[in-house]
């Protein structure tokens, strides 16, 4: 009796009001919007597969500095899939070779229980003299930072390109399947889950959700702050700003301003769609706890994934360093976000309280979920310094009662431990995980 008025105080509550953003800047709207009469597309080909049928267009997304930006836009649809009005929207990098990706979008869109699409080309590359990846986007800021041109920044015609993908599923979906889809559940992973960020961040009504996987430097400027706190130094894994001088960030008004516009955080008024963040905890490029510096800032339902014993590929690993194939987890929980964006059926919510009372050498741990929980455990991993990329996670079972469960961590007698709470949920025929944002609990000094 007493549970349902708790839930009801938890979950009803008003989260904390995070500062006001200023007005958004302009530059990433005015890119997008700019007409182009260079944007076209096209259905090429329609396979029938074991797994479900395969649609291919091509598509040109715009003209970037003279440059045609063409792209594979892939639509899967698993047996006994019908289209929704939601659709999946995945970006990536350069196009497949092989059958691998039909076989992952048809997977997907079978459990998402929708017609699924990826879109390849984001960006376009090579460009610059063989450049591609960070070196293309480091060099696209060099030439903003030359001129102050705001069309510049790599990650504009990326958004475009995911704009405009939007724009050909809809016209494909009205002349194929004569259905109209209405919006969209778009994810990517690195930059691409940078530029899923900023594609909600136009304010374009069809992003219904987003699933950014493995870009955890939101609030870009404290994340840069972050990593020599956590590394000594910046990560190694971004080199190519390093070389080209773009970090530490230059104390100058336009290296501000570049850094500012293509900041998620810079728009977060705009963010409040349902979100799901996707980490692994041994990411080379984030510190750890990177996430705290903007999580209590966003706005709106959001839930996250710590893939514990994975790096910037969201594969786990065991203790003896062997590697899973596929990110099995992340596969599990976007997929079951996914689905319950399209049916309209939410993830849990989630609440846990972290609190280290003054003096007791422990951090006591309280969750609480409006859903109860399959299982829930607690994993741990120690270390040395802030720079836990080398540590190993070990887990333990936390005992729920209902839909909650307690326990307590006991604070290090030197170094640090990093815990966070992993919970396992059933959607359907879904069994997927969520995690909580973890803590950092530091060594009393001597």
């Amino acid at each position: 009796r007493l549970l349902a008025p708790l839930l009801l105080a938890v979950f009803a509550a008003p989260a904390l009001a995070a500062p006001p953003a200023t007005d958004p800047p302009p530059e990433l709207t005015d890119y997008v919007n700019k007409a182009d009469a260079s944007f076209a597309w096209k259905l090429v080909g329609k396979k029938e597969k074991f797994l479900g049928t395969v649609y291919t267009l091509e598509l040109v997304s715009q003209t970037w500095h003279d440059t045609k930006w063409d792209h594979k836009l892939l639509v899967f649809v698993a047996k006994g899939v019908t289209p929704q009005p939601t659709m999946v929207l995945w970006n990536e990098g350069d196009a497949p070779t092989g059958d691998g990706a039909d076989e992952m979008g048809l997977m997907i869109s079978g459990q998402v229980r929708a017609p699924v699409a990826f879109l390849f080309g984001v960006p376009k590359q090579p460009l610059y003299g063989g450049k591609k990846e960070d070196a293309l986007i480091a060099e696209s800021f060099v030439r903003y930072l030359e001129t102050e041109d705001g069309s510049w920044p790599l990650l504009f015609p990326m958004v475009k390109s995911v704009v405009r993908g939007m724009d050909a599923l809809q016209a494909f979906a009205k002349e194929e399947w004569k259905f109209e889809v209405k919006d969209f559940v778009v994810a990517g992973a690195s930059k691409r889950g940078w530029t899923a960020w900023l594609t909600a961040a136009t304010g374009d009504k069809r992003v219904k959700a987003i699933a950014p996987l493995v870009f955890d430097s939101v609030h870009i400027a404290v994340q840069m702050d972050n990593q020599v706190k956590a590394f000594g130094k910046p990560s190694e894994m971004i080199h190519d700003y390093a070389e080209r001088k773009l970090v530490p960030i230059p104390r100058t008004a336009a290296a501000a301003r570049l850094w500012k516009i293509i900041d998620p955080w810079s728009y977060r008024d705009r963010l409040t769609m349902p979100k799901l963040i996707v980490c692994g905890t041994n990411d080379p490029y984030w510190p750890l706890d990177a996430l705290n510096s903007y999580w209590d800032g966003l706005k709106g339902d959001k839930w996250v994934l710590y893939v514990p014993n994975a790096g910037h590929n969201l594969s786990e690993k065991d203790k003896d360093g062997k590697e899973q194939k596929l990110p099995l987890r992340a596969i599990a929980t976007v997929c079951a976000f996914c689905r319950g964006q399209v049916y309209d059926k939410p993830l849990p919510k989630v609440n846990c309280d972290m609190v280290c009372p003054p003096g007791a050498g422990c951090l006591d741990v309280s969750l609480l979920c409006d859903v109860k929980p399959l299982a829930a455990r607690v994993f741990s991993a120690t270390a040395l310094t802030r720079d836990f990329r080398k540590s190993f996670w070990e887990d333990r079972s936390l005992d729920l009662e209902g839909m909650k469960g307690e326990c307590r961590i006991d604070v290090p007698k030197s170094g640090l431990r990093a815990t966070l709470v992993e919970m396992q949920f059933q959607l359907e025929d879904l069994t997927y995980t969520l995690s909580t944002p973890l803590r950092i609990l530091e060594a009393p000094k001597k």
